[in-house]
């Protein structure tokens, strides 16, 4: 009987750890299929120093708002899976880093990452899309990001 209370302990864990990793299910929220038009003005992007000055200075915050600088017209290609669209009325994951909001959601910090990550190895932005869309990013780690160069 213990052995077998033990065995439904630990398939009852698996199953709840497992339901924390799944890629993203349902509607995809809102990003552009090409970059921006040579014409368009995007809004600008939240600086290091507007960073600091909001008080905003773990390295993955930091570290983020790097990488959307670096890596702008991708994440501009990108859907963010906070649902921000809804909520916030950005148009993709470059809109996240046009205020703070990007350094308070995890989601947007670790897209973002992945994105820059990414967009070094090679990959295209349809390429980011679909690792994102498989939930990819989830495996970036916030408490150790890697230096965006």
């Amino acid at each position: 009987m213990k052995y077998f209370v033990g065995l439904i302990a630990i398939v009852f864990a698996a199953v709840i750890t497992h339901g924390q990793w799944q890629p993203p299910q349902g509607e995809t929220p809102a990003f552009h299929p090409a970059p921006p038009a040579k014409s368009e003005t995007l809004p600008p992007l939240m600086t290091q120093a507007q960073l600091a000055q909001a008080g905003l200075s773990a390295p993955a915050q930091k570290e983020s708002y790097k990488a959307a600088a670096k890596v702008g017209s991708v994440l501009y290609q990108q859907p963010c899976f906070c649902h921000c669209d809804k909520h916030a009325g950005h148009t993709s994951l470059r809109s996240c880093f046009e205020s703070a909001h990007g350094a308070n959601c995890s989601t947007c910090l670790q897209e973002a990452l992945y994105s820059h990550q990414q967009t070094k190895k090679g990959w295209s932005p349809k390429m980011i899309r679909d690792g994102i869309l498989r939930g990819e990013y989830l495996q970036i780690d916030l408490q150790n990001p890697q230096p965006v160069m």
